[in-house]
């Protein structure tokens, strides 16, 4: 039988004696339920929650809920439920695609979702940046927008408490969170760089090496080698768009990739589909055929060459 720690990425690093996440908070955020609960014991959050084990009945007593995947990425099977009956409903879905995975249901938390990303060395947390997110209409939870705001410092300091709590020290780490009733509660925590192409995104508007810099921390250096710039100190601004397929089809046109420079914006489009695919609708990230970026001096002349920039760029969906 496998060691659970030789199939981590800071498993295997630990057993090299190479520097590497630690398996424990690796496993920590990666089960939501037990990243709750470790916040709980903590004293710094509670949120009520709910484990459905395969089979279990879906019973909640506290509604609007979120009822999603323990271990789920992307939004995959993410629902807002708004009683017990569309719990009941979402649950049946979902176990037709995952029999044998359980379910978290918890109280959905209101307010603007928000991200905090970090890298850090093993006594290190220094932070990247912060982006508030826009998504989709409910029930799903689709990413549509992205706009750079990193967290004010009293924000960051009650972040940095909860992460200290869950481990969170080595590496990349992109935590997504609401500010509700004026202190930031954690949705979720992942051990990684943000995705869908915001990485790049990030590094462009940093002007560092962001992929380099993760391997400079594995090969042993110290955050304070890397040189990271302060959030606080950045001059530009960014907002990133996702064009999501609307209806299920193949992608028949499509731009490819585009570069572009409108009165001192830097503007980028970069294909997530192929021309050719076919795909049902899902209502998560896995509807995105672009991303459409802009790094500039201010959020309006950043969002006017954005949607200058998309009027000129058009999909086409085949049903």
């Amino acid at each position: 039988m496998r060691d659970p720690q030789a199939v981590t990425g800071g498993g295997a690093a630990h057993r090299l004696g190479l520097p590497g996440k630690e398996p424990e908070s690796a496993r920590r955020c990666k089960d939501k339920a037990a990243t709750r609960q470790a916040l709980a014991d903590a004293g710094l959050d509670v949120v009520h929650a709910r484990i459905l084990e395969p089979g279990q009945p879906p019973t909640f007593d506290l509604f609007p809920a979120v009822v999603k995947p323990r271990d789920g990425v992307a939004s995959e099977d993410a629902y807002l439920v708004t009683d017990a009956d569309e719990l009941t409903r979402r649950v049946s879905e979902i176990r037709c695609r995952r029999p044998d995975a359980p379910l978290v249901v918890e109280e959905y938390l209101p307010g603007d979702v928000r991200t905090h990303d970090t890298l850090g060395d093993t006594a290190t947390l220094a932070v990247l940046g912060g982006w508030r997110t826009t998504l989709g209409p409910p029930p799903t939870f689709t990413e549509l927008c992205l706009e750079w705001a990193p967290a004010a410092p009293a924000t960051a300091e009650r972040l940095r408490a909860q992460l200290d709590v869950l481990g969170v020290r080595f590496g990349p780490c992109h935590t997504e969170f609401v500010v509700h009733r004026e202190r930031p509660r954690l949705i979720e925590v992942n051990d990684r760089l943000i995705g869908d192409r915001m990485d790049l995104v990030l590094a462009e508007l940093l002007d560092v090496p962001l992929f380099e810099y993760v391997i400079r921390l594995h090969l042993g250096e110290s955050v304070a080698d890397l040189g990271l710039p302060d959030p606080a100190t950045i001059e530009q601004t960014a907002r990133v768009e996702y064009v999501c397929a609307d209806r299920g089809g193949t992608l028949v046109a499509a731009p490819g990739p585009v570069d572009a420079v409108r009165d001192g914006v830097r503007l980028g489009c970069r294909p997530l589909r192929a021309i050719g695919t076919t795909a049902e609708r899902t209502g998560t990230n896995r509807d995105y055929l672009a991303v459409v970026h802009a790094i500039g001096p201010d959020p309006d002349a950043v969002s006017r060459a954005l949607v200058e920039f998309r009027a000129g760029l058009d999909w086409v969906i085949a049903t």
